[in-house]
């Protein structure tokens, strides 16, 4: 099952290491996402360097992992853009949300998952989620750091529905 991977930008290690362990993961295609609570801010140039930054840890994370065949990253884009155009049982990490992943099923298409940066989302960005599909979902009683609610989210998905069978 292919996972699809929105992630909203963090800082310098917390995005890298997010970035790798996602791919050891098995995710199929991770974009970086922008949004209002991003604390990193960057001109075209900065993004085509982080681009061609997490494009080294891509591989390198593949190559560890035995993975023979790269995950695409997408160049970094706006949420409220990327959110319309997914596809599958779409899901996003809120820890307010009623919803668990063991309550849900995909449904062939695979699964993708939106994670916010530090700081999570702001009430306008999970409108513009809800409005596209995304159903709210929660990883247990705690509040997890960025990068550790994106890695627990997918090793769920993987446990669940995924290679971990």
């Amino acid at each position: 099952m292919a996972v699809h991977l929105g992630l909203g930008i963090s800082r310098g290690d917390r995005m890298d290491w997010a970035v790798q362990k996602a791919v050891e993961l098995g995710v199929a295609s991770l974009t970086p996402l922008i949004s209002e609570r991003c604390v990193i801010k960057f001109d075209d140039d900065k993004k085509q360097q982080r681009q061609q930054h997490w494009q080294g840890i891509i591989q390198h994370a593949a190559e560890q992992s035995g993975r023979t065949r790269l995950p695409s990253l997408n160049p970094p884009c706006e949420l409220a853009e990327w959110v319309d155009g997914q596809s599958g049982l779409k899901l996003f990490l809120d820890p307010y949300a009623d919803q668990v992943l063991s309550g849900l099923n995909p449904e062939g298409e695979g699964v993708t998952l939106l994670s916010g940066p530090e700081g999570g989302f702001s009430d306008q960005e999970r409108q513009y989620a809800k409005a596209a599909g995304f159903v709210p979902v929660r990883m247990g009683g705690r509040i997890l750091r960025s990068e550790t609610a994106v890695l627990a989210a997918l090793a769920a998905v993987q446990t669940l529905w995924g290679d971990f069978r």
